[in-house]
């Protein structure tokens, strides 16, 4: 007898039973949480049986439930197995294929990438770009660069950069007359915001900034968000207000004098960069030498300049 399974439902179930709820399997899978649960509502529908029982902040597999999700589990991962074999047949050994956060991509790793090509021409490297919102599956790109506590796991995973924190701004920020040289003058000016640090109570914000330098911001401050890091770091060159800097993401720009650092309070963010790839991957030879020369750029990178009194 051949039964036609319903793939789509099967596919959200594994989500919420591997996230252990309806909420970050809908963000996991890029649909709304109603229509994860219509999904999973069907499931148990067409199987007639009961597969979670559905609770306010967690949802609990029944006995039913935790079978099937251990079969989907596998099921699932054995296709994400074969696909990434169908896909290296036809991938060009010499072309490695790199995830990475926007921001990231284009204020650190792009002004550097033409180092990499002078030193290999004959490795090939290809850029996607995301927001980092999802798992690494090493299904669209050999290697991920990702941001964040370097919870990766049943994969290889390297310390990249870690980052400090700290107010920066452009030189010119002052031709309007509003001075900058205490914290309690950041009242005087816009704050920029990168809206897409999603890491709760470890997100590199303004208030974590101010928290672990044990000082005060000022009660009334005005506020501009943007939704790509990159973007923050361009308008804080382009004068529009004062960023938090993360380091890697603004040494060049302070280096070169396009930003400049108002205040010395500083903290280390509790967050970092890490290179993560599948176990299978992390020996290619290509790949190493990938690693080796992003590690070497690491770890030359400027020393951050001191403060600049304004």
């Amino acid at each position: 007898m051949i039964i036609s399974l319903p793939y789509s439902a099967l596919r959200a179930f594994e989500a919420v039973a591997r996230h252990g709820g309806f909420s970050s399997a809908a963000g996991e899978l890029g649909v709304s949480q109603s229509a994860i649960s219509q999904q999973v509502k069907s499931l148990e529908e067409w199987l007639d049986q009961e597969l979670l029982i559905r609770g306010a902040r967690q949802s609990v597999l029944t006995r039913e439930g935790k079978q099937l999700a251990q079969a989907t589990t596998e099921g699932l991962g054995h296709i994400s197995d074969v696909c990434v074999q169908l896909r290296d047949r036809n991938r060009k050994n010499k072309t490695i294929v790199i995830s990475c956060l926007p921001g990231f991509a284009f204020t650190w790793l792009f002004p550097r990438l033409f180092r990499f090509d002078l030193a290999y021409p004959d490795i090939s490297i290809s850029i996607v770009t995301d927001i980092g919102n999802r798992p690494f599956s090493g299904i669209d790109a050999d290697i991920g660069i990702r941001y964040g506590l370097g919870n990766h796991v049943g994969l290889h995973l390297e310390k990249l950069l870690e980052e400090s924190l700290f107010p920066v701004c452009a030189p010119n920020l002052l031709t309007s007359g509003n001075k900058l040289e205490t914290v309690s003058d950041l009242s005087n000016h816009t704050l920029l915001v990168d809206e897409t640090l999603v890491f709760g109570a470890s997100a590199p914000t303004w208030d974590y900034w101010a928290r672990a330098c044990k000082i005060v911001l000022p009660s009334s401050i005005r506020t501009r968000k943007f939704g790509q890091a990159n973007l923050v770091v361009q308008a804080a060159i382009e004068g529009m207000g004062v960023a938090l800097g993360r380091e890697p993401l603004v040494i060049d720009a302070l280096n070169d004098g396009r930003l400049i650092r108002p205040f010395d309070h500083k903290t280390k963010s509790p967050l970092s960069y890490w290179l993560v790839c599948r176990n299978e991957l992390a020996n290619r030879p290509n790949i190493q030498k990938f690693f080796s020369w992003l590690h070497a750029e690491a770890n030359s990178q400027q020393v951050l300049p001191d403060p600049t009194s304004l």
